[in-house]
């Protein structure tokens, strides 16, 4: 399951890190280049002024996906 935010500031990163790390499954941060572990904070801000998907496994709930997504937005 994907959807795309666009990342604009080093405080947005901070905050994906901080969400994904609190969610109960895996989350991921993907580019047409490169594919990121969303609890990875150095790797993250290699994404600010891009767009990127946010994805995770198939089987996680999307209403709770679309919330957190709606939240690191």
């Amino acid at each position: 399951m994907t959807k795309t935010i666009e990342i604009t500031s080093d405080s947005q990163v901070e905050k994906i890190n901080r969400l994904a790390s609190e969610a109960p499954y895996e989350v991921w941060l993907s580019t047409d280049t490169v594919m990121l572990d969303a609890r990875s904070l150095l790797g993250l801000f290699a994404l600010v002024g891009k767009k990127a998907r946010v994805v995770v496994a198939d089987n996680v709930n999307p209403k709770a996906f679309g919330k957190l997504v709606d939240k690191m937005a």
